[in-house]
């Protein structure tokens, strides 16, 4: 009777070829577009995946630059998180591992806005 090597452990799955946002995440990120697009603040938004990061931006007209940027980076969920929200000027308005809180930043804009 022969032995049989051992069959070995499976190594890290393969990073994907692009980065992208679950249904989950588009969903909630969909719904606070909703809302601003029903208060006339946004009117066109646009996606991008690639290799490092996957980008939603919101758009008040469809040729300028984003009011917001939410970019999903996998490569840093274990530093500042993998999520970013990014204003119309360049700057970091919040990151995190979660994707409510980031969301509610732009729903208190529009509370703000409203009043």
């Amino acid at each position: 009777m022969t032995l049989q090597p051992p069959t070995p452990f499976p190594g890290p799955a393969p990073a994907p070829a692009q980065v992208t946002f679950d249904r989950r995440e588009l969903g909630a990120i969909l719904a606070v577009y909703g809302r601003m697009v029903a208060m006339a603040e946004a009117r066109d938004y646009a996606l991008s995946f690639g290799r490092e990061a996957a980008v939603f931006a919101i758009l008040r007209r469809t040729m300028e630059s984003p009011l917001y940027r939410l970019e999903k980076r996998p490569a840093l969920r274990n530093r500042q998180g993998i999520y970013a929200l990014i204003g119309a000027e360049g700057q970091v308005l919040k990151r995190g591992h979660e994707l409510a809180p980031l969301l509610r930043v732009i729903e208190r804009k529009l509370i703000r806005a409203v009043e």
